[in-house]
Parts: structure tokens; sequence; C-alpha cells
């Protein structure tokens, strides 16, 4: 059994299936997304009991009995998350591909420091690469949600 975004789902597929496969192919969610396959680039990041996590390289058994948080699991009943309204509202994304492993690895660094320095902010998201280039966009949002 795992959590995924606070709901119980019995696993129903082999140990050795990557944590990324089963969210995307059984359970439907479209937030973390295929980069790299090897966990260098942070599209595939989820939180694992709040800690940020890539899942492409995770096996399954690595999260049983643990809560795992993607993208979808940010907003709370349809309300976007405030990074999720401070990203739109800064319009930090190009092409999006890499957004959700960024908000996610944004929201496990305000879970746990509230009002990071951009410094901070840098070093949390360093394990998430972009390539459009809207990388002062991100952190300008990060910081509005701060606020």
């Amino acid at each position: 059994m795992i959590s995924i975004n606070d709901q119980n789902v019995e696993i129903s597929a082999p140990d050795k299936t990557t944590l990324l496969s089963y969210l995307r192919n059984e359970l439907g969610l479209s937030g973390p997304k295929l980069g790299c396959g090897e966990g260098e680039c942070g599209a595939c990041m989820v939180l694992v009991n709040g800690r940020p996590q890539t899942s492409c390289n995770l096996p399954l058994w690595a999260v049983k009995g643990h809560a795992v948080t993607t993208l979808e699991g940010l907003s709370k009943e349809g309300v976007p998350h405030a990074l999720q309204q401070a990203f739109l509202e800064e319009n930090a994304g190009q092409c999006g591909y890499c957004l959700s492993g960024i908000l996610v690895s944004a929201s496990a660094l305000l879970q746990h420091t509230p009002k990071p320095t951009r410094a901070q902010i840098c070093e949390a998201l360093d394990k998430n690469l972009c390539r459009c280039g809207a990388h002062e966009r991100i952190v300008r949002a990060v910081q509005r949600a701060c606020n």
C-alpha cells in the first residue's frame, strides 16, 4: 500500500516497476514527466514523505508504506497551491515540461523554510533542469508564493 496524494493505493504492479511508470500508466497522473530517465533532470520529481525524490529511477518497493505527493496533490479541493498560483501570475514557464518537478521541489522547500532566501531557492531547485531560460521568473514565483 502507498499513500498517493492523500489516497491509499493498493499496488497492482511488479516491485521492479518504477514509481514514475506506475503513477503515469496505472494511475493516469500526468504531473511527473519522463525526462532523462536517470534521475538527473528533475522532470519526474515527486515528494516522498515530504522530501523531493526523482521517480523515474525509484522502484515501487522502495515507497511501500510511504506518502507520495505529485503535482496533482499540491492543490486542495480544486484550489491551486500558492506556488501554482504564483507561477501563473509570474508567467514562470514556457514549454512547461519541467514545471511539475520544479513546483514539487519548491513546495518541499517552503514546507521546511517558509521564507527562503534567493540562494536557498536556487539551491532547492538545483536538481531541476529548465532549458527555456525561465529561471528568473521561476525564482520570482517562488518568492511571490512566500508573501
